[in-house]
């Protein structure tokens, strides 16, 4: 497809993905034969991932996000809860104003989104008794309780804290390692942008960028991008 001019304006080249790693896959014993498509070479047992094919995929996930975002309501769902995505999947999702779980993928985050909704609902109750009269009539232990109950939630709901519905899509930063998550969106037909490595199925994912799921410099270029087309799209500059 033919990018707009506000996505090839943040694309960047292949010299800088091979800078950042991007085409460095897994050992060829761990390869994901539907990803062969996108493998140029082998070099010492370890894919080699054709560039072209990741600007490619990157070209067409940012488009997808931008024309997405340009409904002011839509919401783009980030995940990544590996150790070293997590801060850089935090970080572009609060830039972008999206939403993002980073520390665990809750069994049922989309298929059960009710009981989501409702932690959420009770999380916002608690906060409210905390600034509220009622906190002053508790006993000690029980502001105690009341603490650590809202403690709890704010881990495990960290960035879906002011989700009212279902994203519209997700991103996720590995699409082998947050399977979990794609399989759920695809149950309920929610589109997945993703980044996926050599070890990874990409015919879940509606979206797929080839690329390195473990570098840092990778995740945080791909990442980035994908940030700044939500951002583009709301007319906002991305300030991380």
């Amino acid at each position: 497809m033919e990018p707009s001019q506000e996505i090839q304006g943040i694309i960047p080249d292949v010299v800088a993905m091979l800078e950042a790693g991007v085409h460095f896959g897994h050992e060829k014993s761990k390869r994901n034969p539907r990803m062969e498509q996108f493998i140029y070479m082998h070099r010492s047992k370890v894919a080699i991932i054709d560039l072209n094919h990741t600007r490619e995929g990157l070209i067409n996930a940012a488009q997808f996000a931008h024309d997405l975002a340009k409904k002011p309501s839509a919401q783009i769902l980030f995940v990544g809860t590996k150790r070293q995505a997590r801060a850089i999947v935090r970080k572009y999702a609060e830039a972008a104003g999206m939403p993002y779980i980073t520390k665990r993928w809750l069994g049922g985050t989309l298929t059960n989104f009710t009981t989501i909704l409702k932690s959420i609902e009770k999380l916002q109750e608690l906060k409210r008794t905390e600034g509220s009269k009622v906190s002053t009539t508790l006993t000690k232990k029980e502001r105690a309780v009341h603490k650590k109950e809202v403690e709890r939630l704010e881990g495990v709901l960290e960035g879906l804290r002011n989700v009212r519905s279902l994203p519209d899509a997700i991103f996720v930063v590995g699409a082998h390692d947050e399977r979990i998550a794609v399989r759920e969106a695809v149950r309920m037909k929610i589109p997945v942008i993703g980044i996926a490595d050599t070890n990874s199925d990409p015919k879940l994912v509606t979206r797929p960028i080839p690329a390195n799921d473990d570098a840092i410099r990778s995740l945080e270029l791909i990442t980035s991008v994908i940030a700044k087309a939500i951002a583009t799209a709301r007319g906002k500059e991305l300030t991380v």
